[in-house]
């Protein structure tokens, strides 16, 4: 009963509730706009370098996690916004409110037939175009989208806070926005961000498969095909070309039986995708309605988990 109640009542579930809630208000400054100005203002800087670009790129990695982590590790440390400082960046570190509430404008306008404006929505949570998809691949681009990001914005942020703190928790955020930002594979980042997008692979490694392990607890508590889903799910997740996406993909694709991959545009030029899930299963959008209640309940089992390990470790 303990540990039920310090878990309750601890930072990582305050965040989540906050982030639930409000979001990412866009009148208001926010830590992951800051580092990406940085990210513009050093990608300048750094292609002078003498290092080479790989070297440079490597060096920014640390250049700007480190200073990250110090900046948020001296605010929270403050004797009397200390506490103030802490429960903001951990609320700011998350991102599933904005993910849901960006997900379901989605999906409505899909059910209103307005496929343009859904379009650019889905768009801009995805690298891929999609001004051509007709509905079914919209729906289906929706689904991929919010099943990876069900990682990289909340579970992965949501490890390293428990982690160790607000600090090491925005540490990693610096690392996964250089990564959104230079872990491309053109020309103008292959080489600068090679050390971004290999450091994102690492942070990301165990929270990509906890994502994972979540997900069957919650298709468990909702009594989706979980047994299925887990027979599948590490074979999948290995034929993707990041060792990480694979694994929530997977995961959501066999829990809610609709298929992932196949066809996609990146940068002008068609790529195909390794196929994951039950071949030629369409996303309904009674599939993506259920897809939200699947990552709500992921989220807080992994609250429950990681913060209750935590505690039960310091009794």
């Amino acid at each position: 009963m303990k540990i039920l109640v310090l878990t309750l009542f601890s930072l990582p579930v305050l965040a989540t509730v906050l982030d639930l809630f409000l979001g990412d208000p866009s009148r208001l400054p926010h830590p992951v706009r800051l580092i990406g100005r940085f990210l513009d203002w050093l990608e300048v800087h750094a292609r002078q370098w003498v290092l080479g670009l790989k070297a440079s790129g490597a060096l920014c990695v640390v250049l700007t996690a480190g200073s990250a982590w110090v900046v948020v590790e001296f605010l929270t440390g403050l004797h009397y916004l200390g506490m103030l400082a802490s429960l903001y960046f951990a609320y700011a570190g998350l991102a599933l409110g904005e993910l849901l509430d960006e997900g379901r404008d989605a999906l409505e306008l899909m059910e209103e037939g307005n496929l343009d404006e859904a379009r650019e929505i889905v768009g801009g949570l995805v690298t891929r175009d999609t001004s051509s998809m007709d509905e079914p691949e919209l729906r289906k681009t929706l689904a991929e989208t919010l099943s990876e990001n069900l990682c990289d914005g909340y579970v992965a942020p949501l490890f390293y806070l428990v982690l160790g703190g607000p600090a090491l928790m925005w540490a990693y955020k610096a690392v996964s926005t250089m990564d959104s930002m230079w872990g491309y594979r053109t020309e103008r980042f292959r080489d600068l961000g090679w050390a971004a997008a290999k450091a994102d692979d690492i942070l990301a490694w165990i929270p990509a498969r906890l994502t994972a392990l979540l997900l069957l607890g919650a298709g468990a508590i909702m009594r989706l095909p979980w047994r299925e889903a887990a027979r599948h799910i590490p074979a999948e997740a290995r034929t993707m070309d990041s060792p990480n996406a694979g694994w929530p993909m997977s995961a959501c694709a066999w829990l809610l039986e609709g298929s992932m991959g196949g066809a996609a545009v990146y940068f002008g030029e068609a790529k195909m995708k390794p196929e994951l899930g039950p071949k030629g299963m369409e996303w309904s959008i009674e599939k993506l309605t259920r897809i939200f209640r699947l990552m709500v309940f992921a989220a807080f089992l992994g609250i429950l988990v990681l913060q209750g390990l935590k505690v039960a470790a310091t009794l």
